[in-house]
């Protein structure tokens, strides 16, 4: 059985406390379970204070059989960055400007570039560890994603995976190309499905940006812009959405999990078979969820477990 594990941020000492609450216990080698295996699901890294702490108690557990994972938005972004642009010398396939102080990619990787400041070999070994992780799983009874299961834009990419759905060098070059197909598909099942609002309608997120796409649910078969959007506080359009926009995960497939969205409140299933386990550990007043799976096709609010951020 699995307990799958939302979005971590480098929140070390949350994670700690909700594996000891799982019944995890430290073995000299990584948390493990008598009878149960984690499942993380991506997004370890970037904004926390314990970034190290966070990658080494994960990559522990999933090098020895005590966990699985798949890769966030984050672990892509901070691959990207990292890794020199083969058609443009002096650039990386995440852009990042040194000198200018409001860099959105640099602040927003500001964390994890701060705690392997000086320890080049730490930071290489986390960045390969970051490639082994496949960008989906699909263990037949549940899947898992960090955003969005879309079987087109899977069968898509297959032709470019590597062994175990993870990326290649030609996936990640081409999945930086702004514009491209490539680019599209993995920005979907990274960071969800998005549509633009009518009338050149917009709204401010979280961080005061102006946006002009909304993130829905793209599980759902029909809505509204308003009742089909995701982590938007004030109030959008009720005109109905075309169809065309939304995947629809069958009510009888089997259960999805994925975390990314931001949530906040008491956790609980988006439908009978899709369940999001991100509830925002690294803000105040988040928390760290997990949802124990115990073999049920129809998810309950029951088997939410959550832990309330415990970092300095």
């Amino acid at each position: 059985m699995y307990d799958l594990i939302g979005d971590i941020h480098g929140c070390a000492k949350t994670l700690e406390a909700m594996l000891e609450k799982l019944c995890y216990a430290h073995d000299g080698t990584c948390f493990r379970h008598p009878s149960r295996q984690v499942i993380f699901l991506g997004d370890f890294v970037d904004r926390g204070p314990f970034q190290r702490e966070t990658i080494k108690i994960a990559m522990d557990m999933v090098q020895n059989k005590s966990a699985k994972a798949v890769m966030g938005n984050h672990e892509f972004n901070a691959i990207a960055y990292h890794t020199p642009d083969p058609e443009n010398p002096g650039s990386f396939l995440r852009p990042h400007n040194d000198d200018d102080p409001d860099d959105k990619n640099k602040k927003q990787h500001s964390a994890f570039l701060e705690a392997f400041s000086n320890d080049a070999a730490g930071k290489t070994s986390a960045l390969d560890w970051f490639r082994t992780l496949p960008l989906w799983l699909d263990l037949g009874e549940i899947r898992v994603v960090h955003a969005c299961w879309h079987p087109r834009l899977m069968k898509q990419l297959e032709p470019l995976l590597g062994p175990g759905n993870t990326l290649t060098e030609e996936l990640l070059v081409l999945a930086s190309r702004k514009g491209s197909e490539t680019y599209d598909a993995l920005e979907i099942l990274l960071k969800g499905k998005e549509i633009k609002l009518p009338n050149d309608g917009y709204f401010h997120d979280k961080e005061g940006h102006k946006r002009h796409h909304i993130r829905i649910k793209w599980w759902e078969k029909e809505g509204t812009y308003n009742s089909l959007s995701i982590g938007v506080e004030t109030e959008i359009p009720e005109d109905s959405v075309d169809v065309d926009h939304l995947i629809t995960y069958s009510h009888i497939a089997p259960p999805v999990f994925v975390g990314h969205y931001w949530l906040h409140g008491t956790p609980e299933p988006l439908a009978d078979n899709v369940a999001c386990v991100d509830y925002s550990v690294a803000k105040a007043g988040g928390k760290l969820v997990t949802y124990r799976w115990n073999g049920e096709t129809i998810l309950t609010k029951e088997n939410f477990v959550s832990v309330d951020r415990v970092e300095p």
